[in-house]
């Protein structure tokens, strides 16, 4: 009875959260009252995560009681102190980033954060980085190779912002930058893709050492309904276009575009967030203490190598 109510509560929220949008102008909004229905209609569906399709992986990324950047900072890490702008433009509130401790030891944490309301929504920019937060995620980093401190990455974003003034602040030349110099730092970087991975928006953050992955996060070229609309004209493919995408976990360790995946409770992150936190700090102990004992020199040969290796192919015909 409890969870029912408790469930209650989350579509009425959502409801609540429709209907403010549509007072908002743009695209932006109308695409996110789209993700907000068909957050609805998981939330009133039955199952468990392991059973579903690719589509239904994409609705549990995007659930909207997942934990978002900031809960895992809270979970993982003591002593956060964020740091803010780009030292050229401005600060982007989808972006997030500052020196913390993880098991006392002196980390860069950085990552992109949705927001829960309406209000929260708009201030982080529903989780779309501009240019200034790419860029502003690099000096964090430089700022972190400078002091020797291993990098640890938190993806979850639909896609860069893709508006009329971040094309024109240099939104592709900033995710540009961000893949060629972010693979030149001389320390650890452990990035952890926990809800969505969207295309370059989410490969300006995403380079590392050791790309870790929530079992029913997704990371993908492009979002399903956009596949859908492209190849199809309209969005009424994108359970089949998810499926070809190959965008699940499984997928992507299989192509070995990632090289953990971290498992999470049955009916999701959200189920038990504290759960996932222990089995993502598991993995994210073991994996910062293998990088600790490789010199920088062998750091930067194996990133190369690992870049090198992706994208290869062999034909069977």
């Amino acid at each position: 009875m409890a969870n029912l109510k408790g469930q209650k509560a989350v579509v009425q929220n959502l409801e609540k959260q429709i209907a403010e949008l549509k007072l908002q102008p743009g695209p932006v909004a109308r695409e996110e009252i789209k993700r907000l229905q068909e957050q609805m209609n998981l939330l009133q569906g039955s199952g468990k995560a392991g059973d579903r399709d690719a589509w239904a992986r994409v609705l549990l990324a995007r659930h909207p009681q997942r934990p978002y950047t900031l809960d895992f900072i809270q979970m993982l890490f003591t002593e956060f102190t964020e740091l803010y702008g780009d030292r050229r433009f401005a600060d982007d509130g989808a972006m997030v980033g500052g020196f913390a401790r993880f098991n006392g030891q002196p980390v860069m944490v950085v990552g992109q954060q949705k927001g829960r309301d309406t209000k929260q929504k708009l201030h982080r920019n529903f989780g779309m980085t501009k240019p200034e937060g790419y860029r502003k995620a690099f000096r964090l980093m430089q700022l972190a190779s400078k002091f020797n401190l291993p990098i640890i990455t938190l993806v979850d974003t639909p896609g860069a912002y893709p508006g009329i003034g971040a094309e024109e602040r240099g939104q592709a030349e900033a995710i540009a930058f961000n893949l060629k110099e972010i693979t030149k730092l001389r320390v650890p970087i452990v990035p952890l893709i926990h809800g969505e991975g969207g295309s370059g928006g989410a490969l300006g953050i995403a380079v590392g050492d050791r790309v870790l992955m929530l079992e029913n996060a997704v990371y993908s070229v492009i979002a399903p309904e956009s596949c859908s609309s492209i190849l199809w004209r309209d969005w009424n493919h994108k359970e089949e276009a998810a499926r070809i995408l190959k965008l699940t976990a499984d997928d992507l360790l299989r192509f070995k575009i990632i090289d953990e995946i971290i498992p999470e409770p049955p009916e999701g992150a959200h189920a038990d967030p504290e759960a996932t936190g222990r089995a993502v700090r598991t993995v994210l102990e073991r994996s910062l203490a293998e990088l600790a004992a490789l010199s920088s020199e062998q750091l930067l040969r194996l990133r190369s190598d690992r870049l090198r290796a992706l994208g290869t192919f062999v034909n069977e015909a």
